[in-house]
Parts: structure tokens; C-alpha cells; sequence
């Protein structure tokens, strides 16, 4: 491989000026300098870097790309034959060192176009205690959680160490992991620098760094720890920017972080993607719960947002009651409740995901080919997050918004804001219409609870259990330690949610 050179030459661009303070950030002159001028961008989306440096060209196979052999192995047998247009285009550059600024909405391939980078620039080195050498920030923990499942194979083929340290977990154990040693962390920022501040973690190893999903770190106000984090970093090394929407709040990062950025723009947003159809219905008021329920009794599985935790709950009680299996997942959730609720219904274990927005990025579902907006969003691009979750990677699949009355003027400007031209319909519980569109049908109204799938029930030992009981029965009483595992057994059967 011949990465060297060209990683050279770029280090030397960051590296060269003495001036440049430590963490990448750049005065006002130099970072004009570095970008040159400006392309016209979409209304409410910043104009792109125009890249100075001509980029290599797109590649049309995996073969084309300069990795290593064991990830090329590792991509064959995950089955990933053909590039998608983001890793296409991105791959050659990144893989030579360069700064990526890639928007494409989620399921247009993102992860891999960062992760199969970042992992060929890692591979053969080793990470020192606390000192990992590539860096992913993320905004949630699903999403961090779906980062390091999907980079996890091609990690192991080139013998490097994955870390997740996400919020509602362990710290303990996070700690743990970064002590025995990790060439990779997958980090939300708040839990991350925790772990710094804590001194389990130092950034000053990370030679290649990646945001993903940077406008929703942004929206959610995580911009002054992503800033501190990414002066941590190594100032002569890689970065690249993921992100489905490109805000102001974006080009703040690019205009201080990026050097010089390949710029790759692809599906700007859920509506260009033609395999997805959206729908208004317009109910009324009264019938909403019903044409609610209706909808969650369908063949198949479908995502539902509302607004509010409380909400979620409170829907997600009716649906069970009413014989649909429906799980709740919201922040006010713990993290291996929300892990499990996920499995559960990727599964399909259960059938009907009872959401708010935590859900509306991250969560990548196979053949999901209904969302539904119970409550309206109130943004447009929480809108087409909450859309991004079917239609996925070529699929197809429907967006359909419940609507009162109400609520018809603010749906309009949202879908004028987003780009959508929505089929509008009005229709009522139990009507054709409503059928058609979403395959509702009336529920059992038989209630039912959810209860661990076998693939989560602990496998207990017969001959143990049988000689604990003759032990029992035998003495007449139990011992210390057959009371210990006794109570630490876990039960067989998990609780309704």
C-alpha cells in the first residue's frame, strides 16, 4: 500500500503552520484560504466547501479500493458485493488520508464509507491503556450500539479492539475496556468525557476521527463537548463528517476541523428517495386512538412516534391490551431495556414499536416497510428521520402522518419545508381507504404480555437443579451458598414491558 506519501502530505497542511493551536482549530484567514470558495447550497443548508485538491475518482468494486486483503475477505463474506455511491466515492479518498464531508440520509450506506477507512488506516497498530488510535462520535447510544455491530466483523478480521462507551451502561466496565486496551472507540460525547475527566481515556493517540450524524450532536446541544473532544485529538490527523443534513450549526465544524475536505453529497434528504411514499391522513379527533389501534394491528411491523414519553407508555399499554405486541422505547428507558426492546422487535418478537424521537435515528430494521407519525413532528427534518427508518437501502416502504384538523396548516408548511409532496386522504376507522394505505385491521382485543423470547431465557442445568432439591429434601434445610445461587438465579421468563 502506498498511504504513506499521501498521509504525509496532508499531515503537513495541518502540521506545517505553527500557528495553528493545538486541536486543528484555525484562525478566520486561514481557514478561508483553506476552503476557496463557496458552491450555493440548499435553502436552510450551508453552502459546501469547494474542495481545493481535485479528489480521486469513484471506484465501481471493493476490489478497486486499497485495503487490506482481510477486510476485502471479511466484506465477501458478509455478503457486501457492490459499493453504494457514498462509499464509492468517499473510499478512494479516505482511504488516502483525506478530510470526508459526506451527507446522505441514513441507510445510504454511511457507516462502512467511515468505518472500512478508519478501519484500514488502524489496522497493524496497537493501542497503548487509555489511549485508542480512532475515534467515532455519535449522538445516541443506539446509534452507537448499531456503529460498532456493523464495523464489529471487520474489526476482528484485522485484530483490532472495539470499545462502546455510551451513557446508561457500566462506566466500570467501559473503563475496563479502555485500560485492557481499544483501537477503536464508539463514543456518545457526554459519557466520553466522563471518562476522560475521570482519567480512563486520553484523545492525544486518535489519528482519525469521525462524526456521525453530526447535525443531530448539534441539535441536541452536544456542540461544546464535541469541541472539546475534537481539540483533543491529534492535530495532524484524519477527519471525516457524516451527517443526513448539513445546518449551520454543521458548518461550524467543517469550517474548524476540516482541512481541505472531499466533498460527497447523496440523497439530501428521505423525500428524494423514491421507493418511499408519503401520506397525510386526515382523521378526526375522536377517531384517532381507534384508527391508531387499527393501523398497529397490521400484518408486519411498523414504528410509531409519538411526542412524549408518557405518551408512549400510555399507548403502548392500550395496544397490549387491545392484543397487539407493542414495546415502548424512550429515553426515560435504560439502556439494556432499550438494547432489548430493539432485539425484540428486529426479531419480530414484537410487532409494533411504540417511540419518540430517540427512535428517529440509529435504528436500522430490515424490511420495515411502515413508520407512522402518531403525533405530527414539529421539524422537518425530524420528519424525515423519523421517514429514514424504511425505504432503507433500496427497499420500499411508506411514511404515513395522522392528522387533525387542527393540525392540517402546520403539516403543510412542514411538508413544504421538507421537500415531500404527500398523498393526502381522508379516512376513518375501518374504512377501505385506510386498509389500502397501511393494511390496518381490527385488533383481537385478547390482551397479551410480552415475555422473553427463548433466545433470552438462561439455560439451566437439570442435574444441578435435581441434586440441589435431593440436597434439600435430603437435610431438611439449604446451605449458604445454595441460598446465594438460588437468589442470583435469573428468573426464566422477563416481565411484561
Amino acid at each position: 500500500m502506498n498511504r504513506t506519501r499521501t498521509n504525509d502530505r496532508f499531515a503537513r497542511t495541518r502540521a506545517g503552520n505553527p500557528s495553528t493551536p493545538q486541536g486543528g482549530s484555525r484562525t478566520g484567514s486561514q481557514r478561508r484560504s483553506g476552503h476557496g470558495s463557496r458552491q450555493s447550497g440548499p435553502q436552510g443548508e450551508f453552502a459546501l466547501p469547494k474542495t481545493v485538491t481535485p479528489a480521486l475518482p469513484a471506484v465501481e468494486a471493493f476490489a478497486q479500493l486499497d485495503m487490506p486483503a482481510q477486510l476485502l475477505s471479511a466484506l465477501g463474506h458478509e455478503g457486501v458485493t457492490v459499493p453504494f455511491p457514498i462509499q464509492a466515492a468517499t473510499l478512494p479518498n479516505s482511504l488516502a488520508g483525506r478530510d470526508v464531508l459526506g451527507r446522505g440520509r441514513t441507510g445510504s450506506g454511511k457507516t462502512l464509507a467511515f468505518g472500512l477507512a478508519l478501519l484500514a488506516r488502524t489496522a497493524g497498530r496497537r493501542a497503548e491503556a487509555r489511549q485508542p488510535l480512532a475515534l467515532v462520535l455519535v449522538p445516541t447510544r443506539e446509534l452507537a450500539q448499531q456503529v460498532t455491530d456493523a464495523l464489529t466483523p471487520y474489526a476482528r478480521s484485522v485484530r483490532l479492539r472495539l470499545a462502546t462507551v455510551v451513557g446508561g451502561m457500566s462506566i466500570g466496565k467501559q473503563a475496563g475496556a479502555l485500560r485492557t486496551g481499544a483501537e477503536v472507540v464508539v463514543a456518545t460525547p457526554g459519557r466520553l468525557k466522563d471518562l476522560i475527566d475521570r482519567g480512563d481515556c486520553r484523545l492525544d493517540q486518535v489519528a482519525v476521527t469521525v462524526l456521525d450524524e453530526a447535525d443531530q450532536m448539534t441539535d441536541l446541544g452536544f456542540m461544546p463537548q464535541v469541541t472539546e473532544l475534537l481539540d483533543q485529538v491529534r492535530r495532524d490527523g484524519q477527519r471525516m463528517l457524516f451527517s443526513a443534513t448539513l445546518d449551520r450549526n454543521v458548518d461550524r465544524l467543517v469550517r474548524r476541523y476540516l482541512t481541505d475536505p472531499v466533498v460527497h453529497s447523496v440523497d439530501p434528504s428521505a423525500g428524494a428517495v423514491t421507493t418511499m411514499e408519503h401520506h397525510v391522513l386526515h382523521v378526526h379527533g375522536a377517531d384517532k386512538h381507534r384508527t391508531t389501534t387499527e393501523i398497529a394491528a397490521r400484518d408486519g411491523r411498523v414504528i410509531m412516534f409519538l411526542d412524549t414519553k408518557h405518551a408512549v407508555d400510555r399507548l403502548t399499554e392500550h395496544l397490549l391490551n387491545s392484543g397487539v405486541r407493542a414495546a415502548a422505547l424512550h429515553g426515560g428507558k435504560s439502556q439494556p431495556q432499550r438494547t432489548r426492546t430493539l432485539s425484540r422487535f428486529k426479531s419480530g418478537h414484537v410487532t409494533v414499536l411504540v417511540a419518540t424521537n430517540v427512535a428517529a435515528r440509529g435504528i436500522h430494521v430490515d424490511n420495515l416497510d411502515l413508520v407512522v407519525n402518531v403525533d405530527p413532528p414539529t421539524d422537518h427534518k425530524d420528519y424525515l428521520h423519523r421517514g429514514g427508518r424504511t425505504a432503507r437501502a433500496g427497499e420500499s416502504g411508506s411514511v404515513v402522518t395522522l392528522v387533525t384538523p387542527n393540525q392540517r396548516r402546520e403539516m403543510s408548511r412542514l411538508m413544504t419545508a421538507a421537500g415531500i409532496t404527500p398523498r393526502t386522504t381522508q379516512v376513518r376507522s375501518g374504512e377501505a381507504e385506510l386498509i389500502r394505505i397501511t393494511g390496518a385491521q381490527a385488533p383481537s382485543g385478547i390482551p397479551v404480555t410480552i415475555t422473553a423470547p427463548a433466545s433470552e431465557r438462561p439455560r439451566r442445568s437439570t442435574s444441578a437443579t435435581s441434586r440441589g432439591r435431593r440436597g434439600r429434601a435430603g437435610r431438611g434445610r439449604t446451605t449458604g451458598d445454595e441460598a446465594r445461587r438460588t437468589a442470583q438465579r435469573p428468573p426464566t421468563v422477563t416481565p411484561a414491558l
